[in-house]
């Protein structure tokens, strides 16, 4: 029986969070607002819109959100050339693809920004789909993304699993009614993803991989 593996990319097959953070904190100082760093590490995962609103609240000026936005844009960009892929994240993805997995992304990328990614991945050949954000009407935590990707995929919820790194990843998973399983390498606490809805909990793509026969993704054998 066919069966799906969704995957986050930001902080969870590269490295990227920690880039995305210092590119908001600018972006935000730029328009005249002093966000805390760690305030902002705990909205990455959140659209664009989303975490500024998040971050600055409904009464802020909204008139500001596409300059910040595309400040955040600009400053990212410069590392598009170098971004670091997580350990063993396409190894990972080949793994699961070599086992009959269908393996999608979903992700609030798009773009060049997305291309950047997959180049860093450099796992083209494993990878199935992508669930952009110009695919949904909302991201993470709503389900939308998640179940974008099950519909590329052509498979029913509780023949996926979600592999992800915030919050927002789990809630998104676990409101489409998929298996969720969540990655610290992002830089969120472990006890914050559980509660978030993870069903378990690894250290990075090479832990989950390393663990692959013993994890919860084990329960979806075909």
């Amino acid at each position: 029986m066919d069966r799906a593996a969704v995957f986050d990319v930001d902080g969870t097959l590269v490295d990227t969070n920690h880039l995305h953070v210092t590119s908001w904190w600018e972006a935000f100082r730029q328009a005249g607002h002093d966000v805390v760093m760690h305030d902002i590490h705990r909205a990455v995962g959140l659209s664009g819109h989303d975490l500024i609103a998040h971050l600055l609240g409904e009464e802020r000026d909204t008139g500001q959100d596409d300059r910040i936005s595309a400040a955040h844009k600009t400053l990212y960009a410069t590392y598009a050339d170098r971004l670091p892929a997580l350990p063993q994240a396409g190894r990972l993805l080949r793994t699961l693809a070599g086992q009959g997995w269908t393996v999608v992304l979903a992700t609030s990328a798009s773009g060049g920004e997305l291309d950047a990614l997959r180049r860093a991945i450099d796992a083209d050949d494993a990878i199935t789909a992508t669930a952009s954000s110009e695919d949904v009407d909302e991201g993470k935590p709503a389900p939308e993304p998640v179940e974008r990707a099950l519909e590329l995929a052509g498979v029913p919820a509780d023949r996926a699993v979600f592999v992800g790194d915030t919050v927002w990843d789990m809630a998104a998973a676990t409101r489409a009614g998929v298996l969720a399983v969540a990655l610290r390498c992002g830089g969120i606490p472990q006890a914050d993803l559980e509660e978030a809805g993870a069903a378990a909990v690894y250290q990075d793509p090479a832990d989950l991989l390393a663990r692959l026969d013993d994890s919860p993704v084990a329960r979806l054998r075909a």
